[in-house]
């Protein structure tokens, strides 16, 4: 079976399609939405209505959620957008599955390693919100849309991000010899 123009060798699709999609998708929703790409507000979101369903008086006592509201607005149904196009992508590409840990963390790791995974998702998770909420933004919102106007800071953004992503996958990873 021979591949077709938008899948690599392993089934999942090609990174430079992908990343001309995810381009036309920013330009379409400037275009279209008046709005660039952004993600982490989406969560900061879903926290006060979780909170608001929870604890309506102390949510309301929050200054934080005057400015950012918590309602399902245009980002919030971007990021559903992301999983069901993620999961869709997934499944017609054929690299769908239900993994526990990803094959380099068992390799890495071993296949007992859940918890430390679990810590290391969580921890970075919580990192990365954090910085997201310091910066007043997202990778995306920073990276792909400072990039997209053509602004400096989001080409230093973005530079940082991969720098600092290959730090980090050479300090959990180590060299792979291919």
């Amino acid at each position: 079976m021979g591949n077709s123009s938008h899948e690599t060798n392993d089934g999942g699709w090609n990174p430079y399609l992908a990343g001309a999609l995810s381009g036309l998708v920013s330009v379409i929703s400037v275009g279209v939405a008046g709005h660039y790409l952004g993600a982490s507000t989406t969560f900061v979101r879903t926290a006060g209505m979780l909170e608001k369903v929870i604890a309506p008086e102390h949510m309301s006592k929050l200054d934080y959620f005057v400015k950012i509201v918590p309602k399902i607005d245009w980002q919030w149904m971007f990021v559903v957008g992301i999983f069901i196009g993620a999961l869709i992508a997934a499944v017609t590409s054929g690299s769908f599955r239900w993994q526990a840990l990803p094959d380099m963390w068992q390799e890495r790791f071993g296949s007992n390693s859940r918890g430390k995974r679990a810590i290391f998702a969580f921890v970075g998770g919580a990192i990365a919100m954090f910085g997201a909420r310091l910066a007043d933004g997202c990778p995306s919102g920073h990276g792909l849309s400072g990039s997209l106007q053509l602004a400096l800071s989001g080409f230093i953004s973005l530079a940082c991000f991969f720098i600092g992503g290959m730090i980090v996958a050479y300090l959990i990873y180590g060299r792979r010899s291919s």
